[in-house]
């Protein structure tokens, strides 16, 4: 998934979406370890899409934590 696509969904979608690619990549491990993996370039996919979430997720709690402390003040 691109990151424009990433940034338009909402929190909560994140996060399903990073715990459905965590279940896909142990998926995957195991898979590997029976030596039945079909796709091993989807490991590095999944990596990355995993990354990119919880990027996107940590900028948008640092932007909502700053918005708190400007409108505190």
């Amino acid at each position: 998934m691109k990151v424009k696509e990433l940034k338009n969904l909402s929190e909560t979608e994140m996060e399903t979406r990073k715990s459905d690619s965590k279940r896909e990549l142990f998926n995957l491990r195991c898979q590997n370890v029976l030596g039945r993996m079909e796709n091993p370039s989807r490991f590095k996919t999944l990596r990355r899409e995993i990354a990119r979430i919880e990027t996107i997720l940590k900028e948008n709690r640092s932007a909502a934590s700053d918005q708190k402390k400007q409108a505190s003040v």
